[in-house]
């Protein structure tokens, strides 16, 4: 039976893979074992935040020195998801998820996993229908590869999605065809917004009827519980990862989940931590937090400038971008909770979670 294996490892820039491949040099796990890389790396996380990049680039290199073939191969067979922006005091890292054949199954469910990937965009489907339903149809296929029969089993999707940069645009115009948005930042939202919406379209959380280009990041009402989207520069096709509990899998790890309703929901993660079978009483303890392995975040500005009726200024500050201002709101408050500050708080929550709010999934040790 299989088992998922995750690994939080530090980096001291975005190019430091050197956590991984001792992984692998240790015999912890095989690279051939590795489906998915998530990573927080320290750029501004919008359009020109090539640490992500660079971040794909070495992990590309590394693994395919490890399992002789070519980076190429490397990517396109393993999820790399490079989230930009560790702002306050949120701390780069990298989250290893693989797969262990030929554990014994355990009799209840444990942490499971499966990926795929969506064809190549072109500039014009991006932050459209096209992205919505491909992205559905790819969160279909990986609930099938990670054995999760049952939608309420899944507690996270996450996805790395492109965005549209001027060449991307200028491409389609040559070809006669019009993008989403001329806006490059904007074309971010509208990616991210495309792909959690055709998450919520593969776990019911909205019905196609409700669908359409025009309500892709117009209807806040229209969202998912349980998804992640970030988007980068660095590819063109959608990259899914969901994770849930399912019986059939071996190891000491499980998921859960609740939905932020705002920024400083900090009750929300301490039910999920709950829900995982932590005492709560305030902050963990040193010794509970290192059972948790990944606490996983989004992160969004209320577009109304309010929070629980009092004014922020997140949406009107020219010099710092809004997600920047939210990654750290949000990561303050997470971090508070778990008593740590490596954790992956992703800024852009557009259809992901309500107004302002966010999914928060956590993985944790529930078994020795």
């Amino acid at each position: 039976m299989p088992e998922c294996l995750v690994f939080r490892v530090p980096t001291r820039h975005p190019a430091d893979v050197s956590g991984v491949m001792d992984l692998i040099a240790s015999g912890a796990v095989a690279a051939a074992e590795i489906l998915a890389v998530f990573g927080k790396t320290e750029g501004n996380g919008c359009v020109n935040d090539f640490t992500r990049h660079l971040a794909v680039i070495a992990l590309e290199t590394a693994l395919a020195g490890a399992l002789g073939c070519t980076p190429e191969a490397v990517g396109a067979r393993v999820a790399l998801v490079m989230s930009g922006g560790t702002e306050g005091g949120l701390s780069p890292h990298l989250l290893v998820l693989a797969r262990r054949d030929g554990a014994p199954a355990p009799d209840t469910a444990a942490l499971a996993i499966g990926t795929a990937f969506t064809p190549d965009f072109l500039p014009e489907e991006i932050g459209r229908m096209a992205q919505v339903e491909a992205t559905a149809a790819a969160v279909g296929r990986a609930m099938v590869a990670a054995g999760l029969d049952d939608l309420e089993d899944v507690h996270f999707v996450q996805v790395k999605c492109p965005l549209l940069a001027s060449a991307r645009i200028g491409e389609a115009a040559a070809r006669g065809r019009t993008v989403a948005t001329h806006d490059t930042y904007a074309s971010m939202g509208l990616s991210r917004g495309a792909s959690a919406l055709g998450i919520a379209l593969a776990l019911g959380e909205v019905e196609g009827a409700e669908l359409s280009d025009a309500a892709i990041g117009a209807r806040r009402d229209l969202y998912s519980g349980r998804a992640s989207a970030s988007a980068g520069i660095e590819l063109m096709r959608n990259e899914v990862i969901v994770l849930g509990n399912a019986r059939g899998w071996s190891g000491p790890h499980a998921i859960a989940h609740r939905v932020m309703r705002d920024g400083i929901d900090f009750l929300a993660i301490q039910g999920v931590l709950t829900d995982l079978g932590f005492s709560m009483s305030g902050q963990l303890t040193p010794e509970d937090s290192e059972r948790v392995v990944a606490l996983l975040a989004k992160a969004e500005p209320s577009h109304d400038g309010l929070i629980r009726g009092r004014r922020h200024i997140m949406n009107d500050d020219s010099d710092i971008n809004a997600t920047r201002h939210a990654r750290a709101l949000v990561g303050g408050v997470a971090a508070a909770a778990i008593g740590r500050t490596d954790l992956f708080v992703s800024g852009g929550a557009e259809h992901q979670g309500p107004d302002g709010g966010g999914p928060v999934a956590v993985i944790a040790r529930v078994r020795t």
